[in-house]
């Protein structure tokens, strides 16, 4: 019997939100490279002429990205959807006193909405999250209005380089997502059935004083290692001291120590004319008001 090794990396979804339900107080206080790219993203936007009706932000975390679609598109009813629902409910906040993001908790491989009903669909840095990628493209065609926009930032395959490189030193298992390539991802989006898609790429490095200091902001994030392949018991000392010691090779002349992200942006057009729906789902609004 063959075994596909690609299964070590599948996601415990149950962990993945877990991960992030725990992390939502102090998310914000750790997530500066995420508000960094969420603002590159939505910088994207200044480049498309469109003026949506609705827009949902997936995988929408604390709501910087929703909060900045509420200025952006004064008219427009955001709504942000996200696996965990302390996030759901801190995006919920955002915004002024007369006008907020509604917010659904959901599983975006299963939106809970009506066929056809977004004009837009951002997300940022949820999508290495999903097991099926192209099962969760296939969601956002159903969801779109014909000619409806997708735009994402996602994490391709060097990120966090040092840190699993350092790890494969210690142990078997694996401590990290294995990233999607940019152009399988180009490939997901062409296969689901979108049109025009447009990928590309670039590298940032953050420094760190000490390599606990990342541990310390992944897990702040709620990026904790999901992975089926991963220990599923306590991480002695002994191991973690030896990964410390790896990592070590990559400790830069002025002593701090890198890790590596390599950050794929993408945006594609749904079909000017999309498949029969699937069967009809629950409105946004009505799900919003059972959170309440």
């Amino acid at each position: 019997m063959s075994i596909d090794p690609n299964s070590r990396y599948q996601l415990d979804k149950h962990k993945t939100r877990l991960g992030f339900e725990r992390a939502a107080a102090t998310y914000d206080a750790n997530a500066v490279l995420q508000r960094e790219i969420g603002e590159r993203l939505t910088e994207r936007l200044d480049l498309i002429r469109m003026q949506p009706e609705t827009v949902l932000d997936l995988g929408c975390g604390t709501g910087f990205i929703s909060g900045h679609l509420l200025k952006r598109y004064k008219k427009a009813r955001i709504i942000g959807v996200d696996l965990a629902h302390s996030m759901v409910q801190k995006t919920r906040s955002r915004g002024g006193w007369f006008r907020k993001p509604q917010g659904v908790c959901a599983d975006a491989a299963h939106l809970p909405f009506q066929p056809q009903c977004a004009d837009m669909l951002i997300s940022s840095l949820m999508l290495q999250w999903c097991n099926d990628l192209p099962a969760v493209f296939r969601e956002f065609v159903q969801v779109l209005k014909p000619n409806g926009l997708l735009m994402f930032a996602t994490f391709g395959p060097d990120t966090l380089k040092e840190l699993r490189a350092s790890w494969s030193q210690v142990d078997g298992y694996t401590h990290a997502s294995r990233f999607v390539d940019m152009h399988d991802v180009g490939d997901a989006l062409v296969q689901a059935g979108f049109r025009d898609p447009v990928m590309d790429m670039e590298m940032i490095t953050l420094t760190y004083a000490d390599v606990r200091g990342l541990l310390r902001d992944l897990k702040g994030i709620g990026a904790n290692n999901a992975t089926s392949g991963r220990n599923h018991g306590l991480t002695g000392k002994a191991h973690l001291q030896a990964f410390l010691q790896a990592y070590e090779q990559f400790r830069q002349k002025d002593g701090n120590y890198p890790a590596t992200y390599e950050v794929v942006y993408g945006h594609a057009w749904a079909p000017k004319l999309l498949p029969s729906p699937l069967p009809e789902k629950f409105i946004p609004i009505a799900i919003h008001r059972n959170l309440e």
